[in-house]
């Protein structure tokens, strides 16, 4: 799959790299998907034991099928180091490598972690769906910033997760009476389609499958 050169470099300073997010922030564009995806990818990374490097995986699931397509990795050195909020200057370089491995181009990518939910409104699904200018949405396990009032219990139900005032994700009921994930725009795709795809491709789990798959191919990669 072709990845468009990245607009930045990676190796920066902390300050640098926030001043990087506040300015990416203002060309995140919320809109309605432009048809109905038929392979939806997951991406997911991981901290080699070395703690030198990042391993990340991408699944190509199709959705209506239930099957997985394909699935590419990559390994980068680390250049970043671990800042809150800043994570996608460590991880988003190994997480581009392995996408353009793919031989398939998804038509919806989703990753583990934030999107719009994030301090400065560009997590790391914003910063890689703006990159490769694809819809992506972030669908992340826990919280990084904003409020909100817990969903209902059973499956489906949401609650608006708010920063400052204003509305950045949602939290997501996926299974009955289980933690809820955290969801959120990515680029080139609206809140509600997000949470709407979130909820279509969880299976049997609290995780939607594209992402859950790629967790386990990760950590599979981790543990040779």
């Amino acid at each position: 799959m072709k990845v468009p050169r990245c607009p930045h470099r990676w190796n920066v300073t902390p300050v640098k790299a926030a001043e990087i997010q506040r300015k990416l922030a203002d060309r995140v564009r919320e809109t309605s998907l432009p048809g109905t995806p038929r392979l939806v990818a997951g991406a997911d990374m991981a901290i080699a034991h070395d703690g030198q490097q990042c391993i990340a995986g991408v699944v190509v699931w199709d959705w209506r099928a239930g099957t997985v397509v394909e699935q590419k990795s990559a390994q980068r050195i680390l250049s970043f180091p671990y800042v809150p909020g800043l994570l996608s200057f460590r991880e988003a370089p190994a997480v581009l490598a392995a996408i353009r491995k793919l031989k398939h181009q998804p038509d919806l990518l989703m990753l583990d972690g934030q999107g719009r939910a994030h301090p400065r409104g560009l997590g790391l699904a914003c910063h890689v769906g703006l990159i490769l200018d694809r819809p992506t949405l972030g669908c992340a396990k826990s919280r990084l910033c904003g409020e909100h009032s817990g969903p209902g219990v059973t499956r489906g139900r949401r609650a608006a997760l708010s920063l400052d005032g204003r509305i950045v994700g949602a939290v997501v009921r996926t299974r009955d009476r289980v933690k809820p994930v955290y969801v959120s725009v990515g680029h080139r795709i609206t809140l509600t389609d997000a949470v709407d795809w979130v909820l279509r491709c969880c299976r049997s789990f609290r995780l939607p499958e594209p992402t859950r798959l790629a967790h386990h191919y990760v950590t599979r990669l981790r543990s040779q």
